[in-house]
């Protein structure tokens, strides 16, 4: 499976902040807010991953995370001249694809919760059309709303629905199969001018190969694309941080603990952030882990 994080946009509801930099370069806490989509595509398993983002900003990710291949990972860059849709993105990213199947997360979407790199692993395995993933909200007529049969079979999609017929809103996480490059490729572009994202969902919901994996109780799914939003976010990482005493989205932990890289190489990359709590956490994280053969992965 092949991963592609959609970091493009003008991050309009977060101005005047996002004029010099990209939403997805901003803090959540301690770290790029890159750092979360990026994890979890770490977590499902999927190591080859290209970043599509804006020509101004596709530098700055650049020198954030370079080649990957200090994670133990292939990363790769791809242009997005303006904003289409999110179904656009495999488009842009049809040569990345190739032959595999694909997960497209969405920059600024935060998930976190107990097993769910299984979930994630589980949900990757032999995709065979479409994977959604919803999360239960109050107020589902603000969101694309899925409802299933109680098997995780899809059986209906709305966009902001009046009278939803469930509360499970559909995530910025998304897992395909190899026909999405062409369903993306011949997919016509909505009122606004976008390829949204939904038509595909309903191509292959009509198809019966569309599923719903629900997060339910104990998982958060944060969207950081206002003010309010990111400042939520932070608090929520800072708080479990501090009362767990471990960092989310550390991804050269989750690197050494999927077995991407060794402990040496993970207390490496620590190391050149030394003088930051974060690093030192890399480095006690990959020290301690020494004594810890076998250590479970997350």
């Amino acid at each position: 499976m092949k991963g592609i994080i959609l970091a493009g946009g003008h991050g309009t509801r977060l101005h005047p902040i996002t004029l010099g930099i990209s939403k997805q370069l901003l803090s959540v806490h301690d770290k790029p807010m890159i750092y979360y989509p990026l994890s979890t595509l770490m977590l499902a398993g999927v190591t080859d991953i290209q970043i599509i983002s804006s020509r101004e900003d596709l530098g700055g990710f650049r020198r954030l995370l370079g080649d990957g291949s200090d994670l133990g990972l292939t990363l790769s860059y791809a242009e997005q001249d303006k904003p289409r849709g999110l179904a656009d993105a495999f488009r842009i990213s049809a040569d990345h694809v190739g032959d595999d199947s694909a997960a497209l997360i969405l920059g600024d979407n935060l998930f976190h919760g107990p097993g769910f790199s299984s979930v994630l692993q589980e949900s990757a395995r032999d995709v065979d059309g479409c994977v959604l993933f919803g999360y239960p909200v109050s107020d589902p007529e603000r969101y694309g709303v899925g409802e299933t049969d109680g098997r995780g079979n899809l059986l209906s999609l709305a966009e902001k629905p009046a009278q939803p017929r469930s509360n499970l809103a559909i995530t910025g996480l998304y897992f395909y199969d190899n026909d999405v490059v062409r369903l993306a490729r011949d997919l016509q572009p909505g009122p606004r001018g976008e390829l949204e994202i939904t038509d595909i969902n309903r191509i292959y919901l009509e198809r019966g190969k569309a599923r719903l994996v629900e997060l339910g109780r104990g998982f958060v799914w944060l969207d950081t694309g206002t003010h309010d939003a990111l400042t939520e976010a932070g608090q929520y990482v800072q708080i479990l941080e501090h009362r767990q005493g471990v960092r989310i989205a550390c991804i050269e932990e989750i690197a050494w603990r999927m077995g991407y890289i060794d402990r040496d190489a993970c207390y490496r990359l620590g190391s050149r952030l030394s003088k930051s709590p974060y690093g030192q956490y890399v480095m006690e994280v990959a020290a301690g882990a020494r004594d810890l053969e076998g250590a479970a992965r997350p």
